[in-house]
């Protein structure tokens, strides 16, 4: 329990909540968002996978080998990587990790607008009825780029600096 006479006695004006900084808030809010996202991304995907190798053969990036086990694998890597930023297991790791893959994410889905493919990005559903990727995916996902690149910062730089200022 925190003793503020004592404190105060000692000379620390600080309440125990002032240790807590916009930084680190900033953090955990980024890694639940995102945590959130990658876990509701792979649901549908890994519920239905031949819609999800579809959806991936559209994109015309992958040969043919390839696609069905990107399709296998991605949604549980997404699943994993969600349950690792809830639970900040792994968290260096699982950064650089989020950080390829939604900078991949939103590159292929550029490049794509770009070829004048008219395809549902696949990101949270399966289903063709959704609208097909626009400048809204591209915007949207460059946003969660921004949040895991802040990830990244803070998982090796600024949980660092604010480690070596604490004392």
């Amino acid at each position: 329990m925190y003793n503020f006479k004592e404190n105060r006695m000692a000379g620390n004006t600080q309440s125990p909540t002032s240790k807590i900084s916009i930084p680190l808030i900033f953090y955990h809010g980024a890694r639940w968002i995102l945590g959130v996202i990658f876990i509701y991304a792979s649901y549908d995907k890994i519920i239905h996978p031949f819609d999800f190798a579809t959806v991936v053969n559209n994109y015309q990036l992958l040969p043919g080998e390839l696609v069905n086990f990107t399709a296998l694998v991605l949604p549980w890597l997404e699943l994993f990587m969600g349950i690792c930023l809830l639970t900040g297991w792994l968290m260096p790791g699982t950064a650089i990790v989020s950080t390829g893959l939604l900078f991949i994410f939103t590159m292929i889905i550029y490049y794509n607008i770009h070829r004048g493919l008219d395809i549902n990005c696949g990101c949270f559903s399966t289903s063709e009825d959704t609208m097909p990727a626009n400048i809204f995916t591209i915007t949207r996902d460059t946003v969660f780029l921004l949040l895991s690149f802040y990830l990244c910062w803070f998982s090796f730089i600024g949980s660092n600096r604010r480690r070596r200022t604490a004392f």
